[in-house]
């Protein structure tokens, strides 16, 4: 039986469902560059490049290996520039007795998969993504009858489930999470480390001399690129970052610096969610470098918890809750998306830092994500449609599965709490604590209603006001709420009227 396998860009994997059982001497892998999958939003320019650079290297890793590749370049004569249309034109030039490919992870794709089999006539297999730790049955077993999907509850399922950070029954060092310990501000250090650069070679030259014709306008610093596009070379970003980084990672990875976009974290993302790294066997080897005495547990365990726990997590709200999910929005916001998200033009230095960090890098960590862009975007009430396509879009790492959990309902906590357990919100306080933005700001960090207050600040309680009787209903926040009703109303009146004439400006 001829069977053509089909992967998707993101699916880089040798080892992947797709390509489970196959016969080298008939099989058929498509992988196909196509003008659908680079413009549906308006994708950071390295992040288009990483993908498809990774793309042909990993087709060349495949030919190594034995197997026969049908490879469609985004430039190639015919090209249909989209899925179905290259899955049409493979049929034909292979006439397979099937089609299998591994599930998508965007509801988007899961949906095109769904209807290959009409398009083409021919039988279609989709197989579970392997990659992923926790099977979707597992999550969806999990979650059945629970009213809140805690983070910490399914965490710890699966450090029994992998046994990582275990000694028997019990958690290594008697706790489970050492989250308590990891929120240091830093300081700029010469000898931070920085992640390993990887020059471009002759393929990834072509694709940024490709992505540089297509989209001259695009979103983004397209050089200098210095991402790894091999397998090879991500195992060596990998190692780089166990033994150099890892060590302090824990202590400040809630911490933010001007002119440092990478601290200790390891910028492993989007190879492992490009399918260039295994997840599992990344977790294994840090727990190595604790077990060896390399690095201290609650560098090791924070590491960990982001994968097995958080990036799992969010996979499974994400297909468990189906592809409305996106369109959630409890808190009514409806605020157009300031163009300072794109341009970087603004007086706010976090929000200016964090953006321009994001146009040179296409990356930003998970607190400048949350407390600065994804804070502001919540005190604002900007519409989570239009801040769930930004974050798609800037981030090399960014694909929907793990975006749209992270925005909808962490950043925004547009799904009611369904996700998180309060609405991360935060003043200019939690900005200055954790970083050094505040103090070239033109904004005063410690004013509340004049000109020059820090704008943060009145957008919180404006947020607290807007919002109060759903917020007086959580713990969480009950005492920011109470706090808020204690004020005099002339206070209240004067920060409303702060943030009300800050937000009329950016209309």
């Amino acid at each position: 039986m001829k069977t053509l396998r089909f992967l998707l860009g993101d699916q880089l994997t040798p080892t992947i469902s797709a390509l489970r059982d196959g016969d080298k001497s008939s099989d058929v892998v498509l992988m196909a560059e196509v003008a659908d999958e680079t413009t549906y939003v308006r994708h950071h320019r390295k992040k288009i490049a990483f993908v498809l650079s990774a793309m042909r290297h990993f087709a060349q890793e495949l030919e190594d290996d034995g197997w026969q590749v049908d490879y469609v370049e985004l430039d190639a004569d015919g090209n249909s520039g989209s899925l179905s249309g290259e899955l049409v034109r493979a049929v034909k030039r292979h006439k397979p007795d099937r089609i299998v490919v591994t599930e998508a992870g965007e509801h988007r794709v899961v949906a095109m998969q769904a209807a290959f089999e009409d398009d083409v006539g021919v039988p279609v297999e989709i197989r579970e993504d392997n990659r992923f730790i926790c099977p979707r049955d597992v999550f969806e077993d999990w979650a059945d009858g629970r009213k809140r999907f805690l983070m910490e509850d399914f965490y710890r399922l699966m450090r029994r489930r992998t046994d990582l950070l275990m000694n028997g029954d019990k958690p290594a060092g008697r706790k489970w999470n050492f989250d308590k310990e990891n929120r240091k501000p830093a300081e700029a250090d010469l000898f931070m480390p920085e992640p390993d650069a990887f020059e471009p070679d002759q393929t990834t030259r072509d694709v940024l001399e490709l992505v540089e014709e297509r989209f001259p306008d695009g979103f983004g610093d397209l050089k200098p690129f210095r991402f790894a596009v091999t397998r090879k070379d991500a195992e060596a970003a990998r190692d780089t970052f166990l033994s150099e980084a890892l060590p302090r990672f824990g202590d400040y990875q809630d911490a933010m610096l001007q002119g440092q976009a990478f601290l200790y974290h390891s910028v492993l993302s989007p190879y492992i969610n490009a399918g260039l790294l295994d997840p599992l066997d990344l977790c294994r080897r840090a727990e190595t470098e604790w077990r060896e005495e390399r690095a201290p547990l609650n560098c090791v365990e924070g590491f960990i918890r982001q994968i097995i726990g958080w990036r799992e997590y969010v996979r499974g709200i994400y297909f468990l809750e189906g592809a409305d999910y996106t369109g959630r929005n409890s808190l009514g916001a409806k605020r157009d998306l300031p163009w300072f998200y794109w341009s970087g033009e603004t007086d706010m230095a976090c929000i200016r830092a964090v953006v321009e960090q994001t146009r040179e890098h296409a990356y930003a960590h998970h607190i400048q994500r949350l407390m600065i862009t994804g804070n502001f975007a919540l005190l604002a009430g900007v519409d989570p449609v239009q801040v769930h396509e930004w974050y798609l879009a800037v981030y090399a790492d960014a694909y929907e599965w793990v975006e749209v959990p992270n925005t909808i309902g962490m950043a925004l906590f547009a799904d009611g709490g369904l996700l998180a357990t309060k609405p991360y919100a935060a003043s200019g306080a939690y900005i200055n604590r954790m970083s050094d933005y505040c103090g070239e700001c033109r904004y005063k960090v410690s004013k509340r209603t004049s000109e020059d207050a820090c704008p943060f600040n009145s957008l919180y309680w404006d947020f607290i006001a807007r919002h109060e009787e759903t917020l007086a209903e959580n713990p969480r926040v009950r005492f920011p709420v109470q706090n808020w009703r204690k004020m005099p109303e002339e206070k209240q009146k004067a920060l409303r009227e702060r943030a009300r004439a800050f937000l009329d400006g950016l209309e």
